[in-house]
This record gives structure tokens, C-alpha cells and sequence, in this order.
């Protein structure tokens, strides 16, 4: 541009005319067009793989992780990390990184170039740069604060939100349609004031960065004019030094974009490492054992259990401990439940009932065998060997665990059978689900074990579901098989036949079998009865009774109230 000013101020001087330098500027202007397609795929794509090896990371995590942290963390608030803060993420290494360096090449080359046609100018120009930085460096540590708490309250509704949606049911039946109502636009309106406060702060940043380049160019105008004026630089010289000075307005502005991009970046990829950084309470044995197949022996030596949590709610912690040392329990507050002096030995093939009020520890306990919590060294064999030493993958795959709420995948019936072992056959999801008296509900279906059931397994009744979570625990074939009050929502007949059944499936198996109806468990070699997380009492189904002890006074209780309900 300046050569084309001179060409057109004194033709002849330059050495080509002005036509000559207009066909430059338009090739300049193309080749600038090649060079910005090609670094914006390049950069904005090794965004996405960024993006989607952290994806990869924070689910490979998250599956590595055990049930304490969940314990603690709420679903809302770790979807939020995987959909808003993961763009951030994206946001800042593809558009952030890309102005950046945009911003650092054009700064650098343009004050360059301009020192070359006048230093003085130059230094003029850039004087109200220091006042910007200056500015921005006080803005910066605020909005870094607003936009981690933006994040939060977006993590905070989209919590609420999925709460919600689960319990839709509950919500209706009890008509607090208005109230969730009310207490989402409260959340929303929380986010709304964070994110608009975000928005304030940047919508000051940017007249600034806006300001800065405004009054460079009016000094840039006031002295360069009068430099022209008195010969001391070329009209060419002023209209190339305006043309730079005007290269440097779009990155000052964008500047302000960028430190939005990056303190937004950076508070998510905060709460992104606060998964990545999660250390799972129970983890790999350093050096495991092998001890081959196992057979299904378990030994309790005096063992101890605590959280701090609320008791009878089935055994997710609020913020659980490992104990470190052999005979150690988890120290926690007095006010946190706990199961103590646990000594119990149980040979290969028998069958163990475990009864015991609301919050006594059934749970608990069984949820230690494998080690879904974390056990202290020398207080849980199997086999002989401390479960601490044992590789989890062999110690869980040969565990079949029903829980107290049996959990259904979104998928058909065959599915969320098939899901307890890899490769199964149709025949043996149609043998397990015999097994758990649940083939003729799926014969009554008209899609048979293709039946979707929805989230959660919505579409089947409470029997229907854990009789499908018994299946599927079955399928495995196990050599320990702990059911956690899997029949609760069974009447006492289907009950029956499920034992029933069960009973030739049990075969040299260990079994474990938690409940509330004292009649599952009159087949067991051994009950043990739980209080306050001490075993209170132990000894077969006669025993037990002969000690008119509170296993017989609950026993009759039920038979009494079975009687009623009969006539």
C-alpha cells in the first residue's frame, strides 16, 4: 500500500505502476486467505482429538473409580463436566490457541515494521498498550472467579434437572409439579445472574481493549500528520505506519474474547482434573496373588467398617476411609455408621443367611466381599488369601452380586441378562431366567427377551426387574453368589418358587443371602443376625428359634402376619 501511494503520488518513482501493486495486494490478500483456511483446520481439528482423547480419559476414569466417589458427587454435576466443560476445553485449545498465536505474530511483525519507518511513532502509538494490560490483569482474576461459579451453577441445574426427570414419578404422585417448578427458575435464575455478571465484566473488558487501539490511532493521526506535514516521513510511510496500527485493532479487541476463552477454559479444566486426579479408594493390589480358580471359602477376622455416612441407606458412603493397618477400622466420627468385631468363618458350598433391623450393616457387609468398599489389610480372606491381594478382576468375576436395587440397563430383557457374562448364548439367558422365574413373564410379552425396558427398567414391575438382576447374576455362574434382599418385591408365593429354583442351581456354590422375610433364609447352613453392626446372634433356623431370642420373637411376627394376610 504505501508503494501504491507513492506510484500514484510520483508515477515513475517506485518502478511500477499503481495497477502492479493493486494485483499484489489482491494476491497478498488470497494467499492470507489460504494461510487462515489451512491453520484454522489445523488447529480446530487437533481441538476435537483433544476433546476426544479427554472424553476418552475422564469416562476411562469415571468407570475406574469406585462407589465412594460417586457416593459423593452428584450425576448432574459430572454430565456437566462432560458436555459444557469439555467445549470450554475445545473452546480455548482450537479458537484460544489459534488467536493466540494470531495475536503474538501480528503484534511482534507490525511493531517491527513499524519501528522500521519511525521508532518515535512508534513508541507513541503503544504508549496506552501498558494502562490496557494493566486493566486487563485486574479483570482477568475476577472473571476466572465468575466463570467457575457459572460453571457450578450450570452443574447445580442440570443436577436438579436430571434428579428430576429420575423421580418424575414421585413428583406427580405427590402433585409438587409447581414447586420443582419454582425451584428450578430459582437454580436458573442463579445461573442466569452468574453468567450475566460473566457477561458485564467481559462487556467492560472490551471497550477497554476497543479504547487502547482508539487512542493510539488519534495520536498516531496528531503526530504522524504533522510528521507528513513537515516532510520528515512520506505520505507512503503514514498511510503503511496507519495500515499496521490498524492490523493491531482486531487482536486488541479479540484479546478481550481470548481472556474470556481462557479463564473459562481454565476453570473448566479445573473441574476436569478434579475427576482425573480422583484416586480410587480401592485399587489394584501391588502385588497380586494368584491363587487360580477360587473356591468360594470367606473368613471375616475381626473386621471393622465405618463412613460417615447415613446409616440404611443402602451402603453408599458419604465420604468413606481406608484403614491402613491390620485390626484397624476406618476412623471416622462417632456420629458415622460402623460394623465392628465381624468374625466369621464360611466353608466352600455353604449357605449363609444374614438377617438384622434397618441400618445394621447386611449391606455393608456383603458389599466388602468384593470389595466395592475398601477393606482393611488382614480382616477379609477368601480362599486364605487377603482380599487386598487379590487382582479385582478375579475376585469380582467370580462373585454374582444382586443388589438391593437391581439396576436395569436401557436395553431388551436378553440384554441386561447377557450383561453379567461376555459371549453368552440365547439358551443361557433362557436357562438363567428359569432359574430366576422370569421366563413366564417374558413369554408374555410380545417381543419376548427383545422387550425394552426402558430407562432404569421402567417398563417392568419392581418383581420384574429384580428377578431380571438375579438372572443376570446367575448367568455368571459363580462361585460365590451374594443376594442382597433380592425377593423384597416378590409376594411370598413367587418367592417360594425362586428359592426353589435356586436351590438346584446352588450346587457347591457359596451363597450369601441378605432379607428381610426370615422364611428365605430357613435353608441356610448358618444365619447370622445383625445389630448396631455387631453380630448379636448366630446358628441355623431350630437354633435360632430355640433361643427365643430376637431372630424367633421376628419369626413369629411374620408368620403371624402371613396367617392374617392369608384369611
Amino acid at each position: 500500500m504505501k508503494l501504491a501511494v507513492e506510484a500514484i503520488q510520483r508515477p515513475g518513482t517506485t518502478g511500477h505502476g499503481a495497477g502492479w501493486y493493486a494485483g499484489l495486494i489482491v494476491a497478498a490478500a488470497l494467499g492470507q486467505g489460504v494461510i487462515r483456511i489451512f491453520s484454522r483446520t489445523t488447529l480446530l481439528h487437533a481441538a476435537r482429538r483433544i476433546e476426544y482423547r479427554i472424553r476418552e480419559d475422564l469416562y476411562g476414569k469415571l468407570v475406574g473409580l469406585d462407589l465412594a466417589f460417586f457416593g459423593r458427587e452428584r450425576t448432574g454435576d459430572l454430565m456437566s463436566r462432560f458436555a459444557n466443560d469439555l467445549t470450554n476445553v475445545r473452546m480455548l485449545a482450537g479458537f484460544g490457541i489459534l488467536n493466540v498465536i494470531n495475536t503474538i505474530i501480528v503484534y511482534v511483525t507490525a511493531l517491527i515494521l513499524m519501528a522500521r519507518i519511525n521508532p518515535f511513532l512508534t513508541l507513541c502509538a503503544v504508549i496506552p498498550f501498558p494502562l490496557m494490560i494493566l486493566a486487563v490483569k485486574r479483570i482477568s482474576a475476577s472473571m476466572f472467579r465468575r466463570s467457575l461459579r457459572a460453571q457450578e451453577e450450570l452443574a447445580r441445574l442440570t443436577s436438579h434437572v436430571e434428579e428430576n426427570v429420575a423421580a418424575a414419578a414421585v413428583i406427580k404422585a405427590y402433585c409438587r409439579e409447581e414447586a420443582q417448578i419454582a425451584s428450578f427458575m430459582a437454580a436458573s435464575r442463579r445461573y442466569f445472574d452468574s453468567n450475566l455478571a460473566l457477561a458485564k465484566l467481559r462487556g467492560f473488558m472490551i471497550p477497554v481493549m476497543v479504547g487502547t487501539g482508539a487512542v493510539g490511532t488519534l495520536i498516531v493521526l496528531f503526530i504522524g500528520g504533522h510528521k507528513v506535514i513537515t516532510g520528515a516521513i512520506t505520505l507512503g510511510d503514514f498511510v503503511a505506519f496507519n495500515g499496521y496500527l490498524a492490523m493491531l485493532v482486531w487482536p486488541t479487541i479479540i484479546m478481550g474474547w481470548i481472556l474470556n476463552l481462557l479463564q473459562r477454559g481454565a476453570a473448566s479444566m479445573e473441574r476436569l482434573c478434579h475427576v482425573l486426579d480422583a484416586d480410587a479408594e480401592v485399587a489394584e493390589p501391588e502385588a497380586p496373588t494368584d491363587i487360580g480358580t477360587i473356591r468360594g471359602e470367606i473368613e471375616f477376622r475381626n473386621l471393622g467398617y465405618s463412613y460417615n455416612g447415613v446409616p440404611g441407606m443402602g451402603g453408599l458412603p458419604a465420604s468413606p476411609h481406608r484403614a491402613r493397618r491390620a485390626g484397624e477400622n476406618v476412623a471416622t466420627p462417632d456420629t458415622g455408621f460402623r460394623l465392628s468385631g465381624i468374625t466369621l468363618r464360611i466353608e466352600k458350598g455353604m449357605r449363609v443367611g444374614i438377617a438384622g433391623p434397618v441400618g445394621s450393616g447386611k449391606s455393608t457387609l456383603v458389599r466388602l466381599i468384593p470389595r466395592l468398599f475398601p477393606v482393611a489389610e488382614g480382616q477379609l480372606f477368601i480362599d486364605g488369601t487377603d482380599v487386598n491381594h487379590l487382582p479385582l478382576r478375579t475376585l469380582r468375576d467370580a462373585i454374582g452380586f444382586v443388589p438391593q436395587e437391581s439396576f436395569l440397563f436401557s436395553r431388551s430383557i436378553a440384554d441386561n441378562i447377557g450383561y453379567g457374562r461376555e459371549g453368552t448364548t440365547g439358551e443361557d439367558i433362557e436357562a438363567a431366567a428359569r432359574l430366576a422365574c422370569l421366563d413366564r413373564d417374558v413369554e408374555r410379552f410380545p417381543e419376548g427377551f427383545a422387550t425394552l425396558v426402558g430407562e432404569r427398567g421402567v417398563t417392568l414391575s419392581g418383581g420384574q426387574k429384580q428377578r431380571t438382576a438375579i438372572a443376570r447374576a446367575l448367568l455368571k455362574k459363580p462361585a460365590i453368589l451374594i443376594l442382597d434382599d433380592p425377593l423384597s418385591a416378590v409376594d411370598a408365593r413367587t418367592e417360594e418358587e425362586i428359592l426353589a429354583g435356586l436351590a438346584g442351581f446352588y450346587g457347591d456354590r457359596t451363597v450369601l443371602i441378605v432379607s428381610h422375610r426370615l422364611s428365605a433364609l430357613r435353608g441356610c447352613d448358618l444365619i447370622i443376625v445383625l445389630e448396631g453392626g455387631q453380630i448379636a446372634e448366630q446358628g441355623n433356623h431350630e437354633e435360632l428359634l430355640a433361643r427365643e431370642s430376637r431372630y424367633a420373637a421376628v419369626w413369629r411376627e411374620q408368620q403371624l402376619r402371613a396367617e392374617i394376610e392369608r384369611f
